[in-house]
């Protein structure tokens, strides 16, 4: 994955509006659970990868859902009071 990121200045609103989308991603399943099935969903398509043959993007895409699985563990931190990592 090659993305750059640039700082955002937020404005309330803005970081507002993020927590609100969360808060709907979340209210369906635990953070725990949302990590949980990350994983599950990487797992099977290590296992697709035998019938589908060479996947040279591999790398980035484990790195795609090590970050989702980072971000699901800070924002379950978050939701036990404890600090952000």
């Amino acid at each position: 994955m090659h993305t750059n990121t640039h700082p955002i200045e937020s404005t309330d609103s803005t970081l507002l509006a993020y927590g609100r989308e969360v808060g709907k991603l979340l209210s369906s399943s635990s953070a725990e659970s949302w990590s949980d099935e990350l994983w599950t969903m990487f797992t099977g398509y290590i296992i697709s990868l035998k019938e589908q043959g060479h996947a040279p993007d591999l790398c980035d895409t484990y790195f795609s859902f090590r970050e989702l699985v980072a971000f699901f563990e800070n924002v379950e931190r978050i939701g036990r009071g404890e600090e952000e990592v």
